[in-house]
């Protein structure tokens, strides 16, 4: 696995690659201090990165545009935001945008390896420290996960599945949130990781992608 970590602070990409290579040993790394410099290896026909890990508002940051920019680049590559911010509107600009997760820096090395881990799983890892509202944190930092259809369980989180049954039965993203007690920034949150997720486009799409699957 190749992955390539962006930040501007040494001693961060120094622990986040350890970290790394307790959960893929044979992993191979390169870094960047700049967006410019990250870009410039992003565009390497001679590599193609597994993982991409980038920092937001690091020199030479183009906005969250910048996150399409290493996916046009490298277009089988995971693109994952860890970042100080923990702003409802920063993880939403991200995943609208592209990122298949959104890690807090604050988080600790069991949540960070669990968030990694279902990304590579091929679920969208939102943060709990964001989702505040009505949800009980797992290993994961997200929900907690009762066995239900298998790849749903693989790659969404039980708040997600509680959004996907009730967008399934023609609800609003208003009369979610009041069900779930979330507010609906949250809820616009869980739709755009849910779509991630899924690999559609819209909540028709959204609504028949699986089965029921019956989230308490």
């Amino acid at each position: 696995m190749k992955i390539l970590i962006g930040d501007d602070h040494v001693l961060f990409r120094e622990g986040l690659r350890r970290l790394l290579e307790q959960l893929r040993e044979n992993a191979t790394f390169a870094e960047a201090s700049n967006f410019d410099e990250l870009l410039d290896m992003a565009a390497s026909k001679d590599e193609a990165y597994d993982l991409i890990l980038t920092d937001l508002r690091m020199p030479g940051w183009p906005g969250f545009s910048g996150i399409g920019m290493l996916r046009d680049r490298q277009p089988n590559s995971k693109v994952v935001v860890v970042s100080a911010s923990e702003a409802q509107s920063d993880v939403r600009e991200a995943l609208e945008n592209g990122a298949a997760g959104y890690i807090p820096k604050s988080s600790s090395v069991k949540i960070m390896l669990s968030a990694l881990d279902l990304i590579f799983s091929g679920g969208v890892y939102v943060p709990a420290t964001v989702l505040r509202e009505g949800i009980e944190p797992d290993q994961r930092g997200g929900s907690v996960i009762p066995p239900t259809d298998p790849q749903l369980e693989q790659l969404l989180t039980q708040r997600q599945r509680e959004v996907l049954d009730r967008l399934r039965e023609g609800k609003s993203n208003k009369q979610i949130a009041h069900e779930l007690g979330l507010s609906e920034g949250t809820v616009k949150i869980h739709m755009t990781a849910i779509f991630k997720s899924l690999g559609v486009r819209n909540r028709t799409q959204a609504a028949m992608a699986f089965p029921q699957s019956h989230s308490a």
